[in-house]
């Protein structure tokens, strides 16, 4: 399975007692849905290898404790510290305003007067305000992500329309400067 194909679930932070155990912290909103897991995918060394699950209970609301089938102390140390995902067809499908970021790479993005702010380019969720990140004109525009603000996500059209407020463009705007 490629990477690209996946999301990311969280990451295995450490182990947890000397049975095989280990602690996987979940980056996710709804850690509801993933009550039942059979298996995941950990990243080592860039690839994607199946980690099979034999046991699991949550530690926290955002942390389950694995055990994983036929471990081995090997098996363990391979997987601490690395990122987990599962592939994308595990996600439930959203409809209405609600959507993931890597489905909307790619959308135009509108005010309510449909002016135009630009293809969404990426998703900056690194910050503590989450931000479009488009290009329009030679210039990039950054558009908190801001669910008040969103009016319509229309997957057909590949549009999400938005309220944005007077002057938008002038401040979140930067010229994109390229390398020489």
């Amino acid at each position: 399975m490629k990477k690209e194909d996946c999301y990311l679930l969280g990451k295995i932070t450490r182990r947890h007692g000397l049975a095989g155990n280990v602690v996987l912290k979940l980056d996710t909103d709804q850690p509801e849905l993933y009550n039942k897991l059979d298996n995941i995918l950990v990243e080592i060394n860039g690839l994607l290898v199946p980690f099979f699950i034999e046991k699991q209970q949550w530690s926290k609301e955002d942390t389950k404790l694995i055990f994983f089938k036929n471990s081995t102390e090997a098996m363990v140390d391979q997987a601490i510290g690395r990122n987990v995902f599962l592939p994308l067809s595990t996600l439930p499908v959203l409809s209405g305003n609600s959507f993931y970021y890597h489905e909307i790479i790619g959308f135009r993005l509108l005010d309510e007067n449909d002016v135009d702010f630009g293809e969404i380019q990426s998703v900056n969720d690194q910050t503590a305000q989450h931000y479009f990140v488009n290009f329009l004109h030679g210039k990039q525009i950054i558009v908190p992500i801001i669910k008040d603000w969103i009016l319509e996500v229309n997957r057909e059209q590949k549009e999400i329309k938005m309220q944005l407020p007077e002057g938008l463009l002038e401040v979140f705007t930067q010229p994109v400067i390229k390398d020489e």
